[in-house]
């Protein structure tokens, strides 16, 4: 095999540590050796060498998060889960999807078996389409392939004010270059707003907040963005018109191409109707 780095090898190979974010932090504890010798982020792995992991006590929940999920796709490799508003994805907090995910799937009959985890983020108003790997070595691929820009992922947003009928956004987020196309779908007038549009996205890279960055840097924030939105025009109570509808993949272990999709909310239905 090719020589490739230990973080980018080793994410899922242990199941206390199924995430790239997991791997790192080991890694910064020292708590993974190969062929005996203390692991850091710049190990690279040829082929042929014994990977060790410290053994470390991990906590155990007191309680198990009865949260149910819409569960829109499972087999014995991954999941595809409707994620809320409302709710963070992972974290330390006790109320999160990753903590919910494990009362909501069934687990897994393969030999790699893991508990679940999402393989990508959802800002906590966000709604829609959440995918997630079931085993360790489906962990690990899906971030790959998310790293590499192999899954495809399309949101909708209701957006303020005047838009152009198409367009693109290239900007720094976060000190990285960041871009994100869109398509304006349909439009009507608004007292309040001027106009709301209902807007296709697809974001080319994957930084935190872009969408809602991108759109806001326009003069276009999204419908009920408190963070980004233009002062005066936030609308409070009714949440953030943000959805993640569809991702467009091929399946690493069965080769099926899926593109798996998550309805608009009746809530975004409601403006157009008319």
């Amino acid at each position: 095999m090719a020589p490739i780095r230990l973080q980018e090898y080793g994410v899922g190979i242990f199941n206390n540590i199924p995430t790239k974010s997991a791997l790192k932090k080991a890694l910064k504890k020292q708590l993974i050796t190969v062929d005996k010798t203390v692991a850091t982020t710049a190990t690279f792995i040829k082929g042929g060498e014994t990977i060790e992991l410290a053994y470390q006590k991990t906590k155990t929940p007191k309680k198990q998060l009865i949260f149910p999920l819409e569960v829109l796709f499972e087999d014995e490799y991954l999941a595809v889960i409707h994620k809320p508003a409302g709710i963070l994805v992972s974290g330390n907090s006790f109320k999160t999807i990753a903590n919910a995910l494990p009362q909501n799937l069934k687990k897994s009959t393969l030999t790699d078996a893991s508990i679940p985890q999402p393989v990508h983020r959802l800002d906590y108003p966000t709604t829609g389409i959440l995918l997630v790997g079931k085993t360790n070595s489906s962990i690990r691929i899906l971030n790959k392939l998310f790293e590499d820009k192999e899954i495809h992922k399309t949101y909708y947003a209701i957006t303020i004010g005047k838009m152009k009928t198409k367009g693109k956004v290239i900007s720094s987020v976060d000190s990285k270059k960041s871009k994100s196309k869109y398509k304006v779908l349909n439009s009507v007038p608004s007292e309040r707003f001027g106009s709301l549009n209902l807007v296709k996205l697809s974001p080319k890279t994957g930084r935190r907040h872009q969408l809602r960055i991108h759109l806001a840097s326009i003069g276009n924030p999204i419908l009920g963005d408190k963070e980004y939105g233009k002062k005066g025009l936030i609308l409070n109570g009714k949440g953030l018109y943000l959805h993640a509808y569809s991702l467009k993949f091929i399946h690493p272990f069965t080769k099926e191409k899926l593109h798996l999709k998550d309805a608009l909310p009746e809530r975004f239905k409601k403006i157009f109707e008319e």
